[in-house]
């Protein structure tokens, strides 16, 4: 016989929340100084003394007047003239978002963070803390008990159905979804708003005259499998609210660290993009050291004035961990595949094919090999130098820049990137 709140866990399957913190930026802000920023139109955005910085989030006040993520600085002040525009914090971003995690992991030790303000947790085995609704009508009420900041939780059988619960009441939001609800609540949308189909893969479906999710999860696998290979396979379960993913609770190896700059103004010189690439370079360097890695591929990323966007790539044949190494191969691969006096937007260096430092087969030629003990030498130099005295405690001339390159170097207002290593380098802080 099961209990009564057994009945709300299956014999077999899993339960799964995704908390999903609401304009966690700004929410941060209100949280910490409610008397400027609670209820209020506000934006968090860099480049701010230029006007011509990008809103990276905004609160529901301003999205309630037209204010838009992705949105200039200056177009967002001419739609809302009130409009407070806030400098990023990162520093205390990172300090409520381990507030948060670790209010989930109290439920369960199986909580995977997903970014700064989202995570996923596997309930499955909490039975001991209630129902899995009351589970997160409490976890919801703590951290906005505790930490004034809102989320909207979704609870499903599997992280993608938890995820896309999540995203359907906002702020404040709890819904369950379940793959019995998935032909009428969601196969009547369009393609790309299930989660992980962008509009490339949505457009590409449309010419194949499937435009609705429910038209994808019908479909002849056959034909998906031809038109997108095996990824043709995970878009027909997906539209049918199939995922075999589990929760990971292990912060795995970063797969890729980058960083990208928009440019307050366009870059038309090759100089000037370098100097660009080099601040980059820099950083990304210093961001995989910490992490004891190396790369054997470096990426950019170029976008033009009109928005368009290119990578491109090359792969070493020896792995390396020195940021001149790093911003040699970017420049020459800018050199290279952009023509000279072309305009650019924003830029990029990303590392990727990533090995663990201890675990790299270098293979030195009889000259490098005389000279890596020295690299290492001065790079471990250098790091321990800037971990204690900042990020400026050491530049060379071409880091002496007025565009926002320049601001990564300051991790209190820099992005997190696309990765998790902020939460790493935090625990070492903590440590």
């Amino acid at each position: 016989m099961r209990t009564s709140t057994e009945q709300f866990y299956p014999e077999k399957g899993r339960v799964i929340l995704h908390v999903d913190m609401n304009a966690f930026y700004c929410s941060v802000h209100a949280a910490e100084e409610p008397h400027l920023y609670a209820d209020k139109p506000t934006a968090v955005a860099g480049s701010i003394e230029l006007r011509k910085g990008i809103i990276v989030t905004c609160s529901y006040a301003a999205r309630k007047l037209g204010i838009r993520t992705g949105m200039q600085v200056r177009q967002g002040l001419k739609i809302c003239p009130s409009l407070i525009i806030i400098q990023p914090d990162f520093h205390l971003y990172r300090r409520y978002s381990n507030a948060f995690m670790k209010m989930a992991n109290e439920y369960t030790p199986l909580v995977e963070a997903m970014s700064i303000d989202e995570c996923y947790m596997d309930i499955t085995g909490s039975k001991q803390f209630g129902t899995p609704l009351e589970i997160a009508e409490e976890l919801q009420r703590r951290i906005r008990d505790q930490l004034s900041l809102p989320c909207s939780i979704g609870i499903g059988p599997n992280k993608l159905l938890a995820k896309m619960a999540s995203d359907m009441k906002k702020p404040n939001g709890i819904t369950v979804l379940r793959r019995r609800d998935m032909p009428k609540v969601l196969w009547s949308e369009p393609c790309n708003s299930l989660f992980g189909i962008g509009e490339k893969t949505a457009q590409k479906l449309k010419k194949h005259q499937i435009y609705t999710i429910g038209q994808l999860a019908q479909a002849d696998e056959r034909k998906l499998l031809d038109a997108f290979g095996v990824v043709g396979t995970w878009l027909k379960q997906a539209a049918n609210g199939i995922d075999e993913s589990p929760v990971n609770p292990e912060r795995e190896q970063s797969k890729s660290i980058g960083h990208t700059t928009t440019l307050p103004s366009d870059v038309a010189s090759r100089g000037d993009a370098h100097r660009v690439l080099l601040n980059l370079s820099d950083q990304v360097g210093r961001r995989m050291r910490r992490q004891k890695l190396m790369a054997k591929t470096i990426q950019i990323t170029i976008r033009t004035p009109d928005m368009k966007t290119i990578t491109r790539s090359s792969t070493r044949d020896i792995p390396t961990d020195t940021s001149d190494e790093i911003y040699r191969d970017a420049c020459a691969l800018f050199d290279r595949h952009w023509p000279a006096y072309m305009p650019v937007r924003l830029l990029g260096v990303a590392l990727q094919n990533l090995v663990p430092k201890s675990e790299a087969a270098i293979q030195l030629d009889l000259f490098d090999y005389e000279k890596q003990p020295k690299k290492d030498q001065l790079n471990v130099t250098m790091d321990k130098l800037r971990d204690k005295f900042g990020e400026n405690a050491i530049l060379t001339a071409g880091m002496l820049t007025d565009d926002p390159s320049a601001l990564i170097r300051n991790h209190r207002i820099r992005g997190t990137s696309l990765q998790m290593d902020f939460r790493r380098q935090e625990d070492k802080e903590q440590e």
